[in-house]
């Protein structure tokens, strides 16, 4: 890594002890700052806390005291503590610099970043990007959001390795001088509103990701929605993806993907399930395209990878019922890709953290649906829904009882899909911890 001396004897205040937070202070400690960790939950018995403490880290718990502000230079915050907080909007009138963890991994990195943003499909872009370098003779370290520490990878890279870095919205807003050699972004639909307060600074957020690029770089952007880019000033090379023309990038003509002219792969020839997932594989390709990885790796891996957990993941089929579990869907357009992935009749379980959306986004996508198993914070909105198209339903007291109450209702050639249309924190800490309990109580129906 990079020995930078730009932190050194400066008050940094690290906000929120995760994962993240705990390999930041460390890392500052490393650089020579002085470093305090503040969380809003108690978390002074902890192993993190106390080894922390061991380094002569301060650690404050339980609230967010103001004076904690008093000669801070610099706040590291943790990318899902909202910037509305009194604590964030003192810190703010004050003119304290707030970034994330991610900015620090790119100050200390010495190789490449490809950065993957975009409100759906990032972390299997992520996935796929990585696959393909584990097929060549590059190395690929994935990290960010899909859940490595990014200033953690960056300590232990060589020179010549690439972060292939999942980045979110939230984690964009903290960046200062973060630049990626490649960054992608997906797509970008309505999201996270709550946070960002609106679709123009959500869409703000995500753009940040090249507003240090320069001519030597490369944006991968989605065709379709090339009208985004036309209030933001992009300095690097843009390269496109489509699934329906020909552009300057990665296409499909005639069920054969091309990058630039150049046929990679048939269609055909392609595991990874779901009309949406090609949109993903032709950024990935570009991506691997521009970072010299060879044909025959991008081929090997688009004739083995076969998805991610919790996203469209088959987990079993039982009495000639599938199970999948796509628990990663956190909103509505999520949700009609999965929808979409299936010609038989959907048993779909549904419902949870209400974040002030409708579900009409859904109205073309339900035609499938044979009943609907809904549970959370969205219950009462989802019966409206089920009502308004006739579809049948049960409310459920969460998940578990959700794949209980299928039970009697399908029949050998059905396909019950967790796809749920919302954020799970009204009953579950992670969209992980509610797919797996999903996998679970379908395991117990052998």
């Amino acid at each position: 890594m990079k020995h930078i001396t730009s932190y050194q004897g400066k008050n940094i205040l690290v906000l929120g002890l995760g994962k993240s937070g705990y390999e930041t202070a460390k890392l500052l400690h490393l650089l020579g700052a002085k470093v305090t960790v503040n969380d809003g939950k108690d978390i002074s018995l902890t192993n993190e806390a106390k080894e922390l403490e061991a380094l002569e880290i301060k650690v404050v718990s339980g609230h967010h005291p103001i004076e904690l502000l008093d000669g801070i230079d610099l706040i590291v915050k943790n990318p899902g503590i909202p910037y509305r907080i009194p604590f964030i909007q003192e810190a703010l009138d004050r003119n304290i610099q707030i970034i994330t963890e991610v900015e620090l991994a790119y100050e200390i990195n010495e190789g490449k970043i490809i950065g993957i943003t975009g409100t759906n499909g990032k972390t299997t872009v992520t996935s796929l990007i990585g696959d393909m370098f584990k097929h060549s003779n590059q190395t690929g370290l994935l990290c960010g959001n899909i859940g490595f520490v990014a200033s953690l990878v960056a300590q232990n890279a060589k020179s010549e390795d690439t972060l292939v870095t999942e980045l979110s919205s939230f984690q964009l807003m903290g960046i200062r001088h973060f630049k990626p050699h490649i960054a992608l972004i997906t797509n970008i639909y309505s999201a996270h509103l709550d946070y960002h307060g609106s679709q123009n600074e959500y869409v703000s957020a995500k753009l940040n990701i090249v507003k240090n690029q320069t001519a030597e770089d490369y944006l991968i952007f989605n065709f379709k929605q090339k009208e985004l880019l036309n209030n933001f000033k992009i300095d690097s090379q843009i390269i496109y993806f489509s699934t329906e023309e020909k552009v300057n990038g990665s296409y499909i003509v005639d069920g054969k993907i091309y990058f630039q002219d150049e046929f990679i792969i048939g269609v055909d020839e392609v595991v990874l399930p779901g009309k949406h997932n090609l949109e993903n594989i032709l950024s990935s390709i570009a991506a691997a395209k521009l970072s010299d990885i060879p044909n025959e790796s991008i081929i090997a891996t688009l004739k083995s990878f076969e998805g991610i957990k919790h996203r469209l993941q088959f987990v079993m089929t039982h009495e000639n019922v599938k199970y999948f579990n796509d628990s990663k869907a956190t909103n509505t357009l999520a949700t009609t890709f999965a929808l979409d992935a299936f010609h038989a009749p959907i048993h779909w379980l549904c419902g949870g953290l209400d974040r002030g959306n409708g579900f009409e986004d859904l109205d073309e996508h339900v035609s499938n649906v044979k009943h609907m198993y809904i549970f959370g914070q969205t219950t009462e909105k989802l019966k409206a829904f089920a009502e308004l198209h006739h579809i049948p339903y049960s409310v459920c007291d969460d998940v578990k009882d959700a794949v209980v109450q299928t039970k009697g209702k399908t029949v050998a050639g059905d396909t019950v899909l967790l796809s749920p249309a919302c954020a799970s924190w009204d009953q579950y800490p992670t969209y992980e911890v509610r797919g797996e309990d999903f996998i679970q109580q379908v395991k117990l129906l052998q």
